[in-house]
């Protein structure tokens, strides 16, 4: 469900798409040095944007470091961590975990249980640290498990309780910023489930698994109405998501911050609209 909130990277400058590719490197080894090999594979673009965000909001004193990485092992990498790296790792790894969690307790999957294992102690030494933003995650993918057990057909219903869940992600302190954050985490978390959603309707559709978009889809009387329809509800989403935005103080990196939301954001959209297409073409020969 995630792997959606990045870069437009053509309309970055470049030294812009490095400093961000220095936030997603200091990412990836705060995950490693932690978590080892198995937590630098949860690594995500979500998460990567999220350290950023609250880095300009917080203005964290960030450092810049000169390391070598597994991908590449011969030329040192330039890195920038600050203490939200570290709390980003940290969401990354919870996330994996109750998603693993929820795997093994909804289909017995030994992929969830495998996971469950190799995360089990870091994550229980993360609730102990982060008790609400734990608490929120595991509440709120037991609510979805629970709308998917039913096959609830309200769009906004459920993909609210994972905006929910992203809501508490960005409230990294309970302070005079909360309100924003919590409504910025809300409806961007809301656009993730959605367009996860809208890109997986297809091959859901196939192997009969739940999908609310299904019954969005089945009442629209057109494919354009109901593409029509997905698009109006993701731009109300992100028009949500980026009026708290601007609200908020985020000085600091904010042409790479509002190259992710007011484009970068639309890539997976844009690329599966173009893929689709493509697929049409081509059956219509």
């Amino acid at each position: 469900m995630f792997g959606y909130i990045m870069t437009d990277k053509p309309e970055l400058k470049v030294k812009e798409f490095y400093r961000y590719k220095g936030y997603y490197c200091g990412l990836c080894q705060a995950l490693r040095k932690e978590y080892g090999f198995r937590g630098r594979m949860t690594l995500t673009y979500d998460m990567t944007f999220l350290v950023l965000f609250l880095t300009s909001l917080y203005e964290a004193d960030t450092r810049e470091l000169q390391l070598h990485c597994p991908v590449h092992p011969v030329k040192k990498i330039p890195m920038l961590q600050n203490e939200l790296s570290a709390y980003g790792a940290k969401m990354n790894i919870l996330l994996t975990y109750f998603k693993f969690e929820d795997d093994w307790k909804d289909d017995k999957s030994l992929q969830g249980a495998a996971g469950m294992r190799l995360f089990r102690k870091k994550a229980e030494t993360i609730c102990r640290e982060y008790k609400r933003q734990a608490h929120a995650i595991q509440k709120h993918l037991k609510i979805l498990s629970a709308y998917e057990e039913k096959q609830e057909k309200n769009l906004d219903l459920v993909a609210g309780a994972f905006g929910n869940l992203m809501a508490e992600l960005f409230v990294y302190r309970q302070d005079m910023w909360e309100e924003e954050l919590r409504k910025f985490g809300f409806y961007l978390g809301k656009f993730i489930y959605i367009l996860d959603a809208y890109d997986d309707l297809e091959e859901d559709r196939k192997t009969g698994s739940y999908n609310p978009l299904k019954y969005l889809q089945n009442n629209c009387k057109t494919r354009e109405a109901y593409e029509k329809t997905v698009h109006e509800v993701l731009l109300m989403m992100m028009a949500e998501a980026t009026g708290a935005f601007e609200k908020l103080p985020c000085l600091m990196d904010a042409e790479i911050l509002r190259n992710i939301l007011y484009r970068g954001v639309w890539s997976k959209y844009n690329k599966i609209q173009k893929e689709r297409q493509e697929k049409r073409e081509n059956h219509g020969k």
